[in-house]
């Protein structure tokens, strides 16, 4: 049990997450003054979703899971996954960002809009904006940080510094994370204006790319690529063994979220087009949109 309730650690990041909810919830109350009970409830549970994407991120960095991450490569693997896959793609179908926006006061708010959308002082930050929204970017961004990251140079420089780790691994992984995820889902009210036949080639494409590394790291081995897991202290289990386990995590896990994913955005295009019939051929480009 000492594997569960032992070693739980304080990270500065659970200041900003409480932050960040309280912001969340006071702008939920603001527009809720203004809204329907429809869309109060619709704001409600998408704020759950947002909530678990935050807790996933949470229990990654300051549970147990990331305390034997050090010890052994395949919870390392799991805690990768819950930043990489799960706590962004949580975080983007909550949609936290109009709640987060009201947070401010009416002034300060109306001031920072009218900055980010007129301001000649904000043209870099919207060229930025757009260039990290642009569908590629998410797509090749997200499978370069995970095949970077699990390469045996950058892997063990992470493990022997903090700062590359936490800051760069970590923080790359959630970044890239929520691109991608913004790139196949709407997190109104931003859209994802790519084709539903480049949605279904992204996640294929991510989970081929997944499925690579994973079968690198152990059918195609036959040595641990990690050195940083050879000698850890009072840890007998054989370092191979756990590249083996964690590589499975990573091509099960690969195949977990990809399925799901085609799901809603095939249910997605369905509700637009009405047919099954309809939908495929829209899907391959072969019609135009239903109209609105």
């Amino acid at each position: 049990m000492s594997y569960l309730f032992g070693h739980w650690s304080f990270d500065p990041m659970l200041i900003g997450v409480l932050v960040v909810i309280v912001a969340h919830e006071l702008g939920l109350s603001r527009l809720k003054r203004r809204s329907t009970p429809a869309n109060t409830r619709r704001r409600r549970y998408r704020s759950l979703v947002f909530y678990g994407g935050l807790a996933v991120m949470v229990a990654a960095i300051v549970s147990p899971i990331d305390y034997w991450a050090s010890d052994y490569f395949w919870v390392h693997m799991i805690e990768h996954v819950m930043l990489a896959i799960s706590a962004p793609m949580l975080i983007v179908l909550g949609a936290p960002w109009i709640p987060l926006v009201f947070a401010l006061p009416v002034t300060p708010r109306r001031r920072l809009v009218s900055w980010l959308v007129r301001s000649p002082g904000a043209h870099f930050l919207r060229v930025v904006g757009q260039a990290l929204r642009n569908k590629w970017v998410a797509l090749v961004g997200f499978n370069a940080v995970m095949v970077l990251w699990h390469l045996p140079g950058p892997f063990e420089s992470a493990e022997s510094n903090s700062a590359v780790h936490i800051w760069l691994m970590h923080g790359s992984f959630i970044v890239t994370g929520l691109l991608f995820w913004m790139s196949i889902f709407d997190s109104y009210p931003l859209r994802a204006t790519a084709t539903a036949l480049w949605k279904v080639g992204a996640i294929l494409v991510t989970n081929l790319t997944m499925t690579v590394l994973a079968m690198s790291m152990s059918i195609l081995t036959t040595s641990s690529w990690y050195a940083n897991y050879a000698h850890v202290p009072g840890v007998t289990f054989p370092p191979f063994d756990s590249q083996q386990i964690g590589a499975a995590i990573l091509w099960v896990c690969g195949d977990i979220w990809a399925l799901p994913a085609l799901i809603v955005v095939f249910r997605q295009l369905m509700r637009n087009e009405g047919s099954i019939s309809d939908a495929l051929e829209r899907m391959l480009g072969r019609s135009e949109p239903a109209p609105a």
